[in-house]
């Protein structure tokens, strides 16, 4: 959804936010406010944070199944874990992200948003102590993080078995899958596959590419998942 007016945006943040709308608009002003300054988006950005950010990362909650667990890795700005909360309140969702002033930034928008089922921990995805904290996770989502395969090698170890990593990736989605496809399944992912969302609602839909983690880095099966585990992530 791009070059619309603002009336078009409102429409479309009231479909995806419904009774929340409320905590999306202040989560944008919040961003509008202090983004720049606060080195967490471009000067540029700021007139396109609904569109270009906040409802495109919020679409993603299209293909997560209803109370899973979320790991949003390098969430900078609280993107897309931020949006998912809001529009999604039946998910728990970590905010997984390096930069202390990021950190701050996370844990001052999770309190004035009152987002109770949002926790902000500081760390990589590689580093043990997050490992520790956020290991079995029914999905791991990215935002312009890294490459599919090196995205893969720092969060598919986080995940339960049949749980997925949910990236949001551009056009070039196909190219990294296959580019990156032997990587990915050396490192315990499954066949990665291309999913759209928000297409209903957006001029142009968000692109995320869906990987299963099925073995253990290595190859080593895991574990098959039970009836309870189905459904970690939508087909």
């Amino acid at each position: 959804m791009t070059n619309v007016d603002r009336a078009d945006v409102a429409a479309v943040a009231a479909a995806v936010f419904g009774d929340r709308l409320d905590r999306a608009e202040r989560f944008v002003a919040l961003l509008a406010e202090h983004g720049v300054g606060r080195g967490l988006i471009g000067p540029r950005e700021v007139d396109r944070l609904w569109d270009r950010h906040v409802l495109n990362s919020a679409v993603v909650g299209e293909v997560l199944a209803e109370g899973v667990g979320v790991v949003d890795i390098g969430s900078g700005a609280g993107l897309p874990g931020i949006p998912l909360a809001i529009a999604r309140p039946d998910l728990t969702v970590t905010l997984v992200e390096p930069m202390a002033r990021r950190v701050a930034w996370l844990d001052e928008v999770v309190e004035t948003l009152e987002l109770s089922s949002v926790t902000v921990v500081r760390g990589r995805a590689e580093d043990q102590a997050v490992i520790t904290r956020v290991i079995g996770a029914d999905v791991v989502t990215a935002r312009a993080v890294a490459p599919l395969a090196k995205l893969c090698g720092w969060c598919l170890p986080l995940l339960r078995a049949g749980g997925a990593l949910v990236a949001l990736k551009g056009a070039s989605a196909a190219e990294e899958i296959e580019r990156d496809r032997q990587a990915v399944a050396r490192l315990g992912g499954g066949e990665p596959r291309i999913e759209t969302c928000g297409a209903a609602v957006l001029d142009v839909p968000t692109t995320v590419v869906v990987i299963e983690r099925v073995k253990s880095a290595g190859g080593r099966d895991r574990p098959r998942r039970t009836r309870k585990d189905q459904g970690a992530h939508r087909a």
